[in-house]
């Protein structure tokens, strides 16, 4: 998300430098400096060269020379500290101070919710350039697929489990799984326990340009995340790549899917096996959902984001 933005930021005549904590290079080239596990006094100075210090998600090493310089700080919010303070958590409790006494920027309205102080709303962009139809509806042989990493949050067990119901009910549907993790060979032994081995193909990690294409061959993405999703940009990768979308309840991943598909209550197996047994045997409504992509997408197009933050930091220099 950083680097999508910032592309856009630059794109649009502004000076961007961006600051990361990570230390190694993931052999990526980009259009504006990026400046890796700065030292103290190059972090002071970044901060004193800007007009605007954004931070993508509240950093407590990076944001204090901002701070201490009163420069206009712009935080948002993507999920990871917003659970409410419990207990001696002396560093999320401080996160929350941050968070409270700054200009705070939540992604869903869900995370907007978990903070005392007003958030403003502007959720993440997905990239337009790479996650776009090529294939039409007629041509999608594929049925089922799910993009994520293999951990007990996303939710893939559950999805396996729901197979089990629509297959009593006549409904054999294809599922390709992409992803790697540490619960890949439980998953695997799962598929053989329920008996649907024959279903199932995992395929591994996948990005960009491949993982457009493999989106463009199915016709629903499932993200049954068991955990309350911050956003969920999954979601908007595959609607613009022609999918519709099941996903879980709670969080804010009902905002990603907005009117281009269903939702069911997390971990409820026999729900989503209900939603998915609708959709399969109705295309009807599949292409209903479908043609609500282009007015739903277009709130989150790179451009429109990086715009709205744009108008938030030129009313933090006035």
């Amino acid at each position: 998300m950083s680097a999508l933005l910032a592309q856009e930021f630059c794109q649009l005549g502004h000076l961007v430098r961006v600051v990361t904590q990570p230390g190694e290079k993931n052999g990526e080239e980009f259009s504006f400096p990026v400046i890796r596990q700065p030292s103290v006094g190059k972090l002071f100075g970044l901060a004193k060269w800007c007009d605007v210090f954004w931070h993508n998600n509240l950093s407590m090493r990076t944001v204090w020379p901002a701070l201490c310089l009163r420069k206009p700080v712009v935080i948002t919010h993507q999920g990871s500290y917003c659970r409410q303070p419990a207990g001696f958590d002396l560093m999320l409790r401080f996160k929350h101070v941050v968070a409270n006494h700054t200009t705070s920027v939540a992604i869903s309205q869900f995370i907007a919710s978990c903070f005392r102080a007003r958030s403003i709303v502007i959720p993440n962009p997905y990239d337009a350039r790479v996650f776009t139809v090529r294939s039409p509806a007629l041509e999608r042989a594929n049925d089922l697929v799910f993009l994520g990493r293999l951990v007990s949050e996303k939710g893939l067990d559950i999805l396996l489990e729901s197979l089990g119901p629509l297959r009593s009910n006549g409904f054999r549907p294809r599922l390709t799984v992409v992803g790697a993790g540490p619960e890949l060979s439980a998953m695997q032994k799962l598929t053989q326990k329920l008996g649907i081995q024959d279903q199932v193909s995992f395929v591994g990690p996948k990005r960009g340009a491949e993982l457009a294409e493999i989106l463009n061959r199915h016709q629903i993405l499932v993200v049954p995340s068991r955990y309350d999703e911050p956003l969920g940009v999954v979601a908007l990768e595959g609607i613009a790549c022609g999918c519709v979308v099941v996903g879980s309840s709670g969080g804010g991943l009902p905002e990603a899917i907005g009117p281009c598909g269903v939702t069911f209550a997390n971990g409820d197996a026999a729900g989503l096996a209900t939603a998915l047994e609708t959709l399969l045997s109705q295309p009807n409504e599949r292409a209903r959902f479908a043609a609500n992509a282009p007015t739903h997408l277009a709130q989150f197009l790179p451009a429109v984001i990086a715009n709205r933050y744009l108008d938030l930091f030129r009313s933090k220099l006035q």
